[in-house]
């Protein structure tokens, strides 16, 4: 498989300008070592912080180098998770949702590479102040929390930004990204790379429950939604401006605009919807992808997915050459 050179794979020496979304509950060790593998670079999910869910994921990467990423606003609660994880010596760490200062110099010590997840201009400049090594240009397409900005503008505003301000510092795109087609168009907007969740999300090495997965086979790019609903449901204070984007089903149906009602019925929803996440419900309980489902017919390999991905690429930029 022909690598395609970019400022990323030059700096981070890797193959392939991809890097695997931490997506909370979803990507494990598995999944993250498979990315490394094909040329890219996996992230294990932190998301709200399991010491002993980490060490297992961890365990299941074995030696291939990967890396890990957390929802920074619970971080700050459980700062020694990130210590814990320093230990496995991973090649980055992300942080996504909240102030990446406190953890910035920790991670710089353990000579890990810090990549902040931004939303709009005002975290690229905090990820700016933070030391970032890269920045990942986060669009409202992608599944899972996100805010309003959209890919075709904000990562070139992002990209003018570093290159004005912080040269050295690399970007990666994100949302909506599944296929070669979106590796080159980020590219050509000025990105470094990709971060890619979705498409990773319907991989078989993804822990994801089988009717989720057959969920997305069958969900075109129109049938995902930017809710609250599943936080309240799990009771979960995420800050405003995150929403997060999920199937439309059932449960989104009856939740989605109805929030005051649902906050008052917390306990009983959350409770309803435990189950059903448990049970792999795709109706009654939020299912993680975004918009880019309607690019996704198949559950395949994650190898298989980071080398079509690049194969398309490279076609897609030498046939425009």
């Amino acid at each position: 498989m022909a690598a395609i050179p970019t400022r990323l794979t030059r700096s981070w020496k890797l193959r392939q300008p991809i890097v695997s979304a931490p997506m909370a509950f979803a990507a494990g060790g598995a999944l993250a070592a498979a990315v490394s593998r094909s040329g890219g670079l996996g992230l294990i999910g932190g998301g709200y912080g399991d010491a002993g869910w980490l060490e297992e994921q961890f365990a299941a990467a074995g030696a291939t180098p990967v890396g890990v990423g957390f929802i920074t606003w619970s971080l700050r609660k459980s700062p020694s998770l990130l210590t814990q994880a320093l230990r496995h010596e991973p090649r980055a760490v992300m942080l996504s949702f909240g102030d990446p200062r406190p953890f910035a110099a920790e991670i710089r010590a353990a000579g890990a590479k810090l990549l902040c997840q931004c939303q709009h201009m005002g975290h690229v400049r905090d990820a700016l102040d933070a030391g970032a090594d890269a920045v990942v240009a986060q669009a409202s397409e992608a599944g899972g929390h996100g805010a309003l900005r959209g890919a075709m503008s904000f990562v070139p505003e992002a990209a003018d930004h570093l290159a004005a301000h912080a040269a050295d510092t690399l970007l990666l795109a994100a949302g909506g990204i599944a296929d070669g087609r979106g590796l080159a168009a980020a590219l050509m907007l000025g990105a470094d790379g990709v971060l890619v969740g979705t498409r990773f999300w319907a991989a078989d090495e993804a822990l994801v429950h089988p009717r989720h997965h057959a969920a997305i086979v069958q969900t075109d790019g129109d049938g995902t939604v930017r809710t609250r609903a599943p936080d309240i449901a799990r009771q979960l204070p995420w800050p405003s401006g995150f929403t997060a984007r999920i199937r439309r089903n059932a449960f989104t149906e009856r939740w989605h605009g109805r929030e005051d009602e649902m906050e008052r019925d917390a306990a009983d929803v959350g409770a309803r919807y435990a189950r059903a996440f448990a049970e792999g419900d795709p109706d009654q309980a939020a299912v993680w992808f975004g918009e880019a489902a309607g690019l996704i017919d198949a559950i395949e390999p994650a190898e298989r997915i980071v080398e079509r991905i690049a194969a398309q690429a490279l076609a897609c930029l030498q046939r425009y050459a």
